[in-house]
């Protein structure tokens, strides 16, 4: 057993025993206001500031977290735009770590649209101009043989979860190269407020191949690696030498999370690393489980059962594909044989419809899985007309590509059309809320990837649900890395998009919610992590023993907590008569 993995057995032998308000902090000085992990601001009462040495470095007043809170929001309000909005909120977490999560656990609906999608796409596109300071590793390809090294340099020694890009596909804005930070940063961010995994288990990196990206090629001031992508085995072995280093320096069950990979290289490390590392995709597994549970609620919408439903999906990338194998999976679970499953799912790409013998060619193994026997047909609208399906699907950034007379087709046929316009960010939806809602005369089931506002129609108000991965990714990090789940299968994201989907009450489903409010998703996250643990454990699939008799208490007890601690250490007395002499 390493080192490090030596240490991880002590804190999981620990875990729940030893709790304590009390931080055991040996920093003093100035140093303590500049940590944020440490930093309280001017919550600092007069006894802290005394016995840390900071006092004269803040103002006079104290003031409570609540009231912190409440400035806070006032001042993130002022601003006029989203881009300013996450440029505060980011500074606030580079001062002080608490007082960003208090805020952002408080206000999630307000305050996630600016953490994450869509306001982080925004932020990923001018990171070189508003970087302030270093938030996560950057690993490149001349670090080659060294990244072992580079990973020692991360000052948390704990971590337990990491999130990876190497920004080739960031959201649907394509190559962004060393601007992709901001994904891994943000995904990170809601790990913690969303799912209660500490902050200092969690290591956001982005890995620096070079970009394809003219753009940022040409640009004097862009910081990444200043040459195209490589690509092939070089590439390859540099990750492969990441994830062995992971698991080097931080141990065996350190979760990985691939994100915003290329379609090309997505599939390819999702396969190659399932069976040898504690790794998933959340743009194939995540995004899958979280458009599933959607299309599950929706059931009792339209009174049809999957296997008596058709889908059909704009576009077959990593997402479409993503959702498309785990919704045959629940077609799958209604009794129908795992083939015929198969057969109620259509999906198109550039080149067409995905039909066996395909003249245009173009059929990946991953596609050849959905490959119909249908003639081809190369418009997604005569796919539509000619399909005719119950639900329509899109995640692959074709802005528009729901159009009016596509949607009106889906109406003509079928009571209550399903259409989930799911592509991120939200200039590249597929339709928005208010058409989809419009040309199905407000009989439409629809769910988004980005947020829209309520739709007012026929004086009925509607709410669009926002099949939002955050729903997932949060509960499911918190289950795996709680319980010391080594491999993290496909069909922990069927059991997290069935737990999602029960969490749908009849009040959400006549608002036209076919998920709870964001609001809800830090209880969500256990509901999910606690059904993760109950699988796991009658699987024989968790590290974590002796093997806890409440699991939900057992994963609550493991959460982050952003209630400030005292730094006033706790002061006894010895009796009079232990510095006597003793006859």
């Amino acid at each position: 057993m390493n080192t490090m993995a030596a240490r991880r057995f002590i804190h999981a032998s620990l875990r729940g025993i030893i709790k304590s308000n009390k931080a055991d902090v040996k920093t003093r000085g100035a140093e303590v206001l500049r940590n944020s992990r440490l930093n309280k601001g001017m919550a600092f009462t007069l006894k802290e500031r005394q016995h840390m040495g900071i006092m004269g470095l803040l103002p006079p007043v104290v003031f409570t977290q609540d009231e912190q809170a409440k400035r806070v929001l006032k001042e993130l309000r002022r601003w006029q735009n989203d881009l300013d909005r996450y440029i505060y909120l980011s500074s606030l977490l580079d001062r002080n770590e608490k007082l960003f999560y208090r805020v952002l656990c408080d206000n999630i609906e307000e305050c996630m649209p600016i953490v994450y999608t869509p306001t982080v796409g925004q932020a990923c596109q001018n990171w070189g101009k508003i970087f302030r300071k270093p938030r996560g590793l950057y690993i490149t390809i001349h670090d080659a043989g060294h990244v072992y090294d580079v990973l020692g340099s991360w000052p948390d020694q704990d971590v337990k979860a990491c999130v990876v890009t190497d920004g080739e596909r960031i959201l649907g804005l394509g190559d962004l190269g060393a601007y992709g930070m901001g994904i891994p940063v943000g995904k990170l961010a809601l790990y913690t407020a969303l799912g209660g995994v500490k902050p200092e288990n969690c290591l956001p990196v982005t890995i620096d191949v070079g970009t394809n990206n003219q753009t940022l090629l040409d640009d004097p001031y862009y910081f990444g690696l200043r040459h195209r992508r490589v690509d092939g085995q070089q590439y390859d072995d540099l990750i492969d030498e990441f994830m062995e280093a992971i698991v080097k320096r931080f141990g065996q069950d350190t979760l990985v999370q691939f994100e915003d990979f290329g379609n090309h290289n997505a599939f390819r490390f999702k396969e190659k690393y399932k069976h040898k590392f504690c790794t998933f995709n959340d743009d194939i597994q995540g995004t899958a489980s979280v458009a599933v549970a959607g299309i599950l609620a929706s059931k009792r919408i339209t009174g049809k059962q999957l296997k008596d439903s058709t889908f059909l999906f704009q576009g077959a990338g990593e997402a479409n594909l993503g959702i498309a194998t785990l919704l045959a999976m629940a077609i799958e679970k209604e009794g129908v044989p795992a083939e015929d499953s198969r057969k109620r799912i259509y999906l198109v790409d550039t080149k067409g419809l995905l039909v066996k013998d395909r003249p245009k060619g173009g059929i990946t193994p991953e596609k050849a899985v959905f490959a119909q026997d249908h003639e081809p047909i190369d418009d997604f609208a005569d796919c539509v007309a000619a399909i005719k399906p119950s639900a329509l699907v899109g995640a692959a950034a074709m802005a528009g590509s729901f159009t009016e007379p596509i949607i009106r087709d889906m109406a003509s046929w079928n009571d209550r059309p399903v259409i989930f316009a799911l592509s991120n960010p939200t200039s590249k939806a597929e339709c928005t809320a208010e058409q989809a809602y419009t040309w199905t005369d407000g009989r439409c089931v629809f769910a988004s990837g980005s947020p829209f506002d309520p739709v007012q129609y026929n004086g009925k108000t509607y709410h669009p649900g926002q099949g939002n991965n955050a729903y997932i990714f949060p509960g499911m990090a918190l289950g795996v890395i709680t319980c010391g789940i080594r491999h993290v299968r496909n069909h922990y994201f069927l059991f997290a998009s069935e737990a999602l989907s029960d969490l749908v009450t009849d009040k959400h489903l006549e608002q036209g919610r076919l998920y709870p409010p964001l609001s809800d998703i830090p209880e969500i996250s256990i509901k999910i992590a606690t059904n993760i643990a109950q699988h796991a454990y009658e699987q024989m699939y968790a590290a974590y023993y002796p093997e806890p008799n409440d699991k939900e208490n057992f994963i609550r007890s493991n959460t982050y907590s952003y209630a400030y601690e005292s730094f006033v250490p706790e002061t006894w007395e010895w009796p009079e008569a232990a510095h006597k002499l003793q006859k």
